[in-house]
This record gives structure tokens, sequence and C-alpha cells, in this order.
């Protein structure tokens, strides 16, 4: 099973998901949507990650970060993954997997590529057929980046205009809101594999250069093209963990919190 090396690349932008167990419908009640977010914060505050979107759905989650410190982003993951599979184990009096045993995670160029992936990922449940726009959805970064709320959120809003190439606030959320009500209109909700089955996402050269960091693991991978000049560098098989976690393992069955340890999925 191939796997990547460990590493840890400063001001990287990386597009994480996470299945629950066997594709199950464990976050199918708010509450427990809500307990990941809660620990999602928790992770703001513990670790400093910087969050630029997210969707909460019934089986699965998406989280678009950017890298700062070693072992920020695997810190926050354990923790989210850990303590809300605990909690419903514990509230269930259940015993197995909560999640995946690997989260997936796709290197994206900053600039129109971040935006592509953030439109994706707002867009989740309106794919689905859940919602009808993302406004309708409790759980999902859309709504935080259009009413940032005066306590709790957990976007990093300064370094997500920046990161798409926006300093004014206003003009961002503006812009935000056209993306989205565009892709509605036009009706382009087609799953797009790339942001979730591939090691990266981009310009050529910028999927050329995480390749070249990847040195040996990424070895033998191809670097293809989908529409709009877009460049991948694809995953051949198990589910590219960006080598975030120091032990790069599953959570045990019964879901115990162990520090140096796990998080995976794909969009459905």
């Amino acid at each position: 099973m191939a796997r990547a090396n460990r590493h840890h690349i400063p001001g990287q932008v990386w597009h994480i998901t996470h299945r629950c167990h066997k594709k199950e419908f464990l976050l199918k009640f708010a509450r427990d949507r809500r307990r990941w977010y809660h620990w999602l914060f928790e992770a703001k505050k513990r670790f400093g990650i910087r969050v630029l979107n997210y969707v909460v759905t019934s089986n699965h989650i998406h989280l678009l970060v950017q890298d700062s410190e070693q072992e920020v982003i695997p810190g926050s993951i354990q923790l989210i993954a850990g303590r809300t599979g605990q909690e419903f184990n514990r509230r269930k009096v259940r015993k197995g997997a909560f999640w995946e045993d690997r989260y997936h995670a796709t290197a994206v160029e900053r600039g129109d590529h971040l935006i592509r992936c953030l439109v994706y990922i707002d867009l989740n449940m309106v794919r689905a057929g859940v919602v009808k726009h993302p406004a309708e959805w409790e759980l999902n970064g859309y709504n935080e980046i259009q009413n940032p709320p005066a306590r709790y959120g957990v976007i990093d809003h300064l370094s997500l205009r920046q990161l798409c190439g926006y300093s004014d606030a206003a003009e961002f959320a503006q812009q935000h809101r056209g993306w989205v009500h565009e892709a509605i209109v036009e009706k382009r909700l087609n799953r797009e594999s790339c942001w979730t089955e591939s090691i990266a996402v981009g310009s050529r050269g910028f999927v050329e250069g995480i390749k070249a960091r990847l040195g040996i693991s990424a070895k033998g991978r191809d670097i293809g093209t989908e529409s709009d000049g877009v460049y991948t560098l694809r995953e051949e098989s198990a589910p590219y963990n960006a080598g975030f976690a120091p032990g790069n393992e599953p959570l045990s069955t019964e879901n115990a919190f162990f520090w140096p340890d796990c998080f995976a999925i794909s969009d459905r």
C-alpha cells in the first residue's frame, strides 16, 4: 500500500476529507455534527490551525486548511477525529471504529484553483440534493464566510482572502456569493474527483513542485490534466495522508484517543 513520506510545507493549502467508517451515516444528527464543529473550534484554540473552509455532512467532512508549523494539522485532526468518535461511542454504548482508517489530503494551489476548491466544498450538500443553496445547511463555511460571527468562529478570514487574491472583506464576500450563485445557476454541480482523489491540484508548475517535494513517494505517479487546464498528481491506490501524522495509523476499534494517530474520504 502506497504511503507518502511525512511532509510539512509551510503556507501550503490542503483539502482534507474524512469519511465515516464504511460510509455509515454516523453524523446524520445535527447534535453529532455540532460536536465535530466544537472540536474543530477547540483545535483552533489549542493548535492555531488555520481553517479556510469546511462542511460537515451525514457521513463525511471536508476541511480546507493552511499548513503552518510542524504537527499543527496532525494534532488538530487527531483531536477532532478522536474526541468526536469517543463521544459518539460513549453516548450510543457502541464499539468499533467511527472513522475510516486514514484521511485524504490534496495540496491545492492558491488563487483560482483555491477558489474552485472553496466553491466545490460549499456546494457539497447541493450536489447531494439535500439543499438548494449552501446557506440552508447549518454546518458549513459558506455561512461563516458570508456572516462572520462575533465569537466562536473558526475560519481565518484574513488568510482566506489573501490566498484567494483579495484584500477587502466586503468585496471578497460579494465575489464568494457570486461564485456559488453562478455555479448553481449554471448547474455546475458534478462531482470532481480531482479534489478528493489527487495528491495535488493546480498549474503544471505547482504540481511538478509538489511531486519534487514528495521525492520517492511520488515516483511512478503521472501528472495529468483535467478540464480548463487544471493539472493533477493522482494517487495510485490508498488515500494520500500528506504525511502529517507521526504514526499514520487508524483509530483503534474503540476509538480511543491516542495522540500520535489518524484521519479520510471521498466526496459523494
